[in-house]
């Protein structure tokens, strides 16, 4: 039997991907990628802040220090920000970059992974607004309606 490369077996196993099945690496991808803090991680790195009209999906990505994305995420335990930018740097989504001042200086960017995933959570990010009276309208419905 011939032997196979990494790269190869990576290949032969890329075409089995199914994300429905309960063992496939995708499926801890879509769950990783589907928290809301990944969300809004990757939304603030991509510059994506308060709309200032209908149609605004930001500005240019950039890089922020840890105290700048906690300070965005509002509600975000230091220990769960932590968390999830180490997993999010293992996935190689984003980089994080040690300046040694006094104090050391860390900041967080987006890889060009992270910048392709940037673009759907936009867009996801976008139409949770868009479309966030309309839900809270078939709730209010729903609740008073349902037993």
């Amino acid at each position: 039997m011939p032997t196979r490369t990494a790269t190869q077996k990576r290949a032969e196993v890329k075409a089995d991907y199914d994300a429905f099945l309960a063992k496939c690496p995708s499926r801890r991808l879509l769950d990783r990628i589907s928290d809301k803090w990944v969300a809004l991680i990757l939304a603030a790195l991509g510059s994506d802040g308060p709309r200032r009209s209908a149609g605004d999906l930001g500005g240019e990505p950039r890089s922020m220090r840890y105290s700048e994305l906690s300070r965005r995420l509002a509600g975000v335990s230091q220990k769960m920000l932590t968390q999830t930018l180490r997993s999010l740097e293992r996935d190689g989504l984003v980089t994080r970059t040690v300046t040694p001042t006094v104090p050391v200086t860390v900041t967080y960017e987006l890889t060009d992974l992270g910048l392709s995933l940037h673009h759907v959570i936009r867009g996801i990010k976008a139409w949770a607004e868009a479309h966030m009276d309309e839900v809270l309208a078939n709730r209010e419905k729903y609740d008073t309606h349902t037993p």
